[in-house]
């Protein structure tokens, strides 16, 4: 496309077959950009707006063209990179082992045992997000989307004032929802785009991601319908990662498994699925007193390795 026509295409009305009708609505639905409207599937977007599955396609192909969104050489890619932030975990080891921090347009998946630390590292993620870039931060805003009725105002107050933040703006900047079952999770995440942009999220948090999948969903019958909706809700959090630019970070709890006879019979919760999905996935494990070790299990560029952190009344900090 000409660079005289890409500059043409700004906003959602400057998309063929989007009127003003049209484009209220789906602004309405939080598809308030062009990329938004790319990421789309033409069920979802049919859905939404009211339009036919065929025009539905020649608008969304219409924001891919205007986007290029189609072969690049790796040296843009390269590029494009370098739009990627990273959110200190508070624990320098930890950082290292995971490439310097939490990384936005991926997953980050921490799993393991009750009483691991996960969600600690939740609550930690979500204060130091709003520290700013210098200080290992993204000078942004927190989504928590918690499932098993986890989340503490009152940890937030302990950690924002141990990284200098006013206690009291800290909490402001952190959106908590509690979702009930599944399906209100999913709910969550799809409606999590009408905010992002408004709120200046930077961080998307999932305390736990397949608690509820796993409650609901009990017995080998219902494995497949459990896997596909599971599968649908991941490429939802990926979707809105690589459209907003955001980290999405998510735990995850662990099952036994009786018949293996080395190593540590536990293995995470949601089979291939979330193996294949997850960017980044971290094993945290308990260790003597305050100490955790954390073990990067997969990861696109990164060596596996082992990096010792501690949860103290301060938060997450270097053993």
């Amino acid at each position: 496309m000409a660079e005289k026509e890409k500059k043409k295409v700004q906003r959602i009305e400057d998309l063929p077959g989007i009127g003003p009708t049209t484009a209220e609505k789906l602004r309405e639905a939080g598809y308030t950009t062009v990329e938004s409207i790319a990421v789309a599937s033409p069920a979802e977007l049919a859905e939404v707006a009211g339009l036919g599955e065929g025009t539905a396609i020649k608008i969304i192909n219409a924001a891919r063209e205007a986007l290029e969104m189609g072969w690049m050489s790796a040296k843009e890619l390269m590029e494009r990179r370098k739009d990627v932030g990273r959110i200190t975990t508070g624990s320098q080891a930890l950082d290292e082992l995971i490439g310097g921090g939490v990384e936005t347009q991926a997953i980050t998946e921490f799993y393991g045992k009750f009483g691991s630390g996960k969600t600690q590292i939740c609550h930690q993620l979500a204060v130091n997000v709003q520290l700013p870039l210098e200080k290992g931060g993204l000078d942004g805003n927190a989504l928590y989307i918690d499932t098993e009725n986890t989340f503490r105002p009152e940890r937030i107050i302990q950690m924002a004032k141990h990284v200098g933040l006013d206690p009291e703006q800290a909490l402001e900047h952190i959106y908590v929802a509690r979702a009930y079952n599944s399906d209100h999770q999913m709910l969550l995440a799809e409606k999590a785009r009408e905010i992002i942009e408004e709120k200046n999220i930077k961080l998307i948090i999932v305390d736990s991601l397949t608690a509820h999948f796993r409650a609901e969903y009990v017995g080998r019958g219902a494995l497949a319908e459990r896997q596909q909706k599971l599968n649908r809700h991941i490429h939802t959090l990926q979707k809105l990662a690589d459209t907003y630019n955001v980290a999405v970070v998510v735990t995850n709890q662990v099952m036994a498994k009786p018949d293996m006879f080395f190593g540590d019979p536990t293995e995470p919760v949601g089979g291939h699925v979330l193996g294949h999905a997850a960017t980044y996935r971290i094993y945290i494990k308990k260790s003597k007193g305050d100490k955790r070790v954390a073990r990067l299990v997969d990861s696109p560029h990164l060596p596996e390795g082992e990096a010792i952190f501690r949860i103290t009344m301060n938060g997450i900090e270097d053993a």
